[in-house]
C-alpha cells in the first residue's frame, strides 16, 4: 500500500488551556476526530486527495462548533455569508465561492465551480443562481442559528466593530476550517471554508476563498489551508508564499511554513496559522497564536489531535 496523509484545522487564536470547559474541549476534539477520520477513510480506500479534503471540510461545516457552514457567524445585517475554496494540486484547477447564503456545504459548491464551469470564482447572487441551477437545497435561516453566535453578534451589533472569533479571550467558537491531503498516488489538494467575521459589513471577503491567499495546492510543492486575520493573509499571499519558498528557495515544507507564519505574516501584524502537506506526505501544522484547532493522520501511524500550543 502506498502512503498517504491528511491534516485539518478549525481555526487559530486565543486558545489557552483552562479557559475552555472540559466538556467543550472534548466536544471540539471529538469533532476534529470525526473530520480527520472521514478524510482518512477516503484516502485509505484509494480515493483522491480532492475527495478527502472535501469530505473532511464537510464534516467541519456540519458542526456548529466551527465558523463555517452550520456554525457561521452573523453579519451586520443578522445574516450569514459564507466563503469557500478548493484546489487540486495535480491539475492546479480551483473553485471558489463567496458571499453565499443558505448553502449547507459551501465547499461542495466551490468544487462544482471548479468542475462544472470554466470559471474559478463565483460570488453573491451569481453564485446563488449557479447553486439553484444545480438544484442545491437552500437551508432555512434557522439551520444556521446558534445561540452563542447570536449573542456574540448582539454584543457588537449597531457598532462599527467587527470581530474575528479567534481574537476574543473567552470560551469561544473559533474560525475558518480547512483540510489538506496527499493521496496514495502522490497527488495533493487543499480546501478551506468560513463564515467570515461577526458583524462584517459591505460584503467583506477574507482570504479563505482566495486561491493563493487562503488556499493553494501544487503537486510540485505543497497544499496549504490557512486560518486567521484574513486581511493580512491576503496582503501576504500566504498560501502561495509557502509554495514559492519551497519552489524557488528549496525550503522544506516545515521551514517554508514557519518562515511565512512566524516571520512574514507577523511582521505585517497578522495572526493565525495553517496546515500543509507536500507530495512526500510530510505534514506541517504552524501557527503564531496561543492555539489552533488541528488534527493530522497518516498511513504510517502518526495521529495527532490538539488545540493548544
Amino acid at each position: 500500500m502506498s502512503t498517504f496523509s491528511i491534516a485539518i484545522h478549525g481555526g487559530a487564536g486565543t486558545l489557552v488551556k483552562g479557559m475552555m470547559t472540559p466538556e467543550k474541549e472534548i466536544a471540539y476534539k471529538t469533532a476534529l476526530q470525526t473530520a480527520i477520520n472521514a478524510g482518512y477513510k477516503v484516502l485509505e480506500e484509494g480515493g483522491t486527495a480532492l475527495d478527502a479534503v472535501e469530505q473532511a471540510v464537510i464534516c467541519l461545516e456540519n458542526s456548529p462548533l466551527f465558523n463555517a457552514g452550520k456554525g457561521s457567524v452573523f453579519t451586520a445585517e443578522g445574516m450569514h455569508e459564507m466563503d469557500a475554496s478548493i484546489m487540486d494540486g495535480k491539475t492546479k484547477s480551483a473553485g471558489a465561492v463567496s458571499l453565499i447564503s443558505g448553502i449547507k456545504n459551501p465547499i461542495s459548491l466551490a468544487r462544482d465551480v471548479m468542475e462544472k464551469t470554466e470559471h474559478v470564482f463565483l460570488a453573491g447572487e451569481g453564485a446563488m443562481r449557479f447553486a439553484k441551477q444545480l438544484n442545491y437545497k437552500l437551508e432555512d435561516a434557522s439551520y444556521f442559528y446558534d445561540e452563542f453566535r447570536y449573542q456574540q453578534w448582539l454584543d457588537i451589533k449597531d457598532s462599527n466593530h467587527f470581530q474575528l472569533d479567534h481574537s476574543v479571550k473567552k470560551d469561544s467558537k473559533f474560525g475558518t476550517v480547512g483540510a489538506v491531503a496527499c493521496d496514495q498516488f502522490g497527488n495533493i489538494a487543499a480546501a478551506t471554508s468560513t463564515g467570515g467575521m461577526t458583524n462584517k459589513k459591505f460584503g467583506r471577503v477574507g482570504d479563505s476563498p482566495m486561491v493563493g491567499a487562503g488556499t493553494y495546492a501544487n503537486n510540485v510543492t505543497c497544499a496549504v489551508s490557512c486560518t486567521g486575520s484574513g486581511e493580512f493573509f491576503i496582503r501576504g499571499v500566504v498560501a502561495y508564499d509557502v509554495s514559492c519558498l519551497m519552489e524557488y528557495k528549496s525550503l522544506s515544507l516545515q521551514e517554508a511554513c514557519e518562515e511565512v507564519i512566524l516571520n512574514r505574516v507577523k511582521e505585517i501584524g497578522g495572526d493565525g496559522g495553517l496546515v500543509a502537506v507536500d507530495a512526500n506526505r510530510n505534514i506541517a501544522l504552524v501557527f503564531n497564536t496561543e492555539g489552533m484547532y488541528r488534527a493530522c493522520k497518516n498511513s504510517e501511524g502518526k495521529e495527532e489531535i490538539a488545540i493548544y500550543r
